[in-house]
């Protein structure tokens, strides 16, 4: 079987020809060299307009870099033609396997970006003996494409979080849609400022704000703002998987003032190596239980705190609003008298948010941020994958390609 037919069965071109190859050897290894020529009485479309039109002149011969065979790379070697076009003008010819000026076939570009999402950008330029950049400009014609063809009617949910980017404190604003049969990154901001969030909703426009049924945030005060304004409609829910943070937060708050505090009055360090025993009794070891209930026969505010906070795990139980708000005020109220000063800032935040924090139960637990920290975790490793860029439009590529399940065009062949 000659390498023709191979190429005419994956990659076919109505008006081109495959006309001959030659495995050519450089000092990088073998070359294979494949000849391409328009078909005889064929006519040169636009690149503009994608019009067909007469011949004007012929370029010089140009190079194509296509998909590897056998580990050999593959060029493919053809001399554009110019066409005067009636409406454009004088134009390079459109041509099927590769866009504009791109030295890369589109097929090899698209091979690219499918294993950019296995391995990361640097083993991929690394595996196929080609640059990070070739890489990163594969990456970004896929997300490009895929943008731009993704359906965003039937959007009924989402969830909005912030991301760190680099060092330092630099956020980003994230939206991702959360509806059960679709969940995907919608939208990358730069910062947590109400302008960015504002930013995202002329992005998404009035119509789809108003049909969104769920809005899952942080209480993060600029969020909050902008979605009591631009998606008042929806149910505004603060979900148990912050909240619950809060609340860890401040044990590990009196859990390090009170180790500082036995310690200069020169008692038991019984605290000593206790941060991880602090936390939901099915997911500690036996020999951690054994510890935290030596630990629960001390009178301290740690383990006070501890027990408030394994307490207002009943308050996820219920099924009705009202009486979930019920404990709510009862909980807040035990923890006001408590005199443990991080747990009564807590007390006094869910109390601040208490509406929107029972709206939980209004969602009927069918919403949670839970997914948006999932996909928090992965932005995180997607970041890293894709050693080497410096700029945010790098970053908003990375996260696009790895989750905004984006399409991809239907083609005769995959080659990954």
């Amino acid at each position: 079987m000659q390498i023709k037919t191979i190429l005419n069965r994956v990659l076919r071109h109505s008006a081109f020809v495959y006309v001959a190859e030659r495995l050519v050897e450089t000092v990088a290894g073998p070359t294979l060299e494949v000849q391409l020529r328009a078909r005889a009485n064929s006519r040169p479309r636009c690149s503009r307009c994608d019009r067909p039109g007469p011949g004007y002149d012929t370029l010089g011969q140009r190079r194509f870099e296509f998909v590897p065979l056998w580990g050999i790379k593959v060029f493919f070697l053809y001399a554009p033609r110019r066409v005067s076009c009636t409406h454009c003008g004088v134009h390079v010819e459109a041509l099927p396997w590769a866009v504009g000026k791109h030295r890369l076939t589109t097929a090899y570009a698209w091979f690219l970006a499918r294993w950019a999402k296995r391995l990361s950008w640097k083993e991929v330029a690394e595996v196929f003996q080609t640059s990070w950049d070739i890489v990163f400009h594969a990456v970004e014609m896929a997300v490009e494409w895929g943008r731009e063809h993704r359906d965003l009617s039937a959007i009924t949910a989402i969830g909005v979080d912030e991301g760190q980017w680099q060092r330092g404190h630099r956020y980003l604003t994230l939206v991702y849609q959360i509806d059960t049969h679709c969940k995907r990154l919608l939208w990358v901001g730069k910062k947590r400022k109400v302008k960015t969030l504002l930013g995202f909703f002329r992005w998404f426009g009035k119509e789809r704000s108003a049909a969104l049924q769920f809005v899952a945030s942080d209480m993060w005060k600029p969020y909050l703002r902008v979605i009591a304004k631009k998606a008042a409609r929806a149910v505004h829910v603060l979900d148990r998987f912050h909240i619950m943070a809060h609340l860890s937060k401040a044990i590990d708050e009196v859990r390090a003032s009170e180790v500082k505090a036995l310690k200069s009055g020169g008692y038991e360090p019984v605290l000593k190596d206790s941060r991880w025993l602090l936390k939901r009794p099915e997911n500690l070891s036996e020999k951690q239980e054994i510890r935290l209930a030596e630990l629960v026969q001390y009178n301290l505010k740690t383990v006070r705190a501890y027990l408030l906070k394994e307490e207002f795990q009943f308050f996820w139980g219920y099924k009705s609003w009202y009486w979930a708000g019920q404990f709510l005020e009862r909980w807040c109220k035990r923890t006001m008298r408590s005199r443990i000063e991080p747990m009564k800032k807590v007390a006094r935040m869910l109390r601040a948010h208490r509406p929107l924090i029972l709206n939980w139960f209004r969602a009927k637990g069918a919403i949670s941020s839970g997914i948006v920290e999932g996909f928090n975790n992965k932005a995180k490793l997607s970041i890293r994958k894709a050693y080497g860029f410096r700029t945010y439009h790098g970053m908003e590529i990375a996260l696009f390609h790895a989750l905004g399940a984006l399409s991809e065009p239907e083609g005769t062949h995959r080659f990954c």
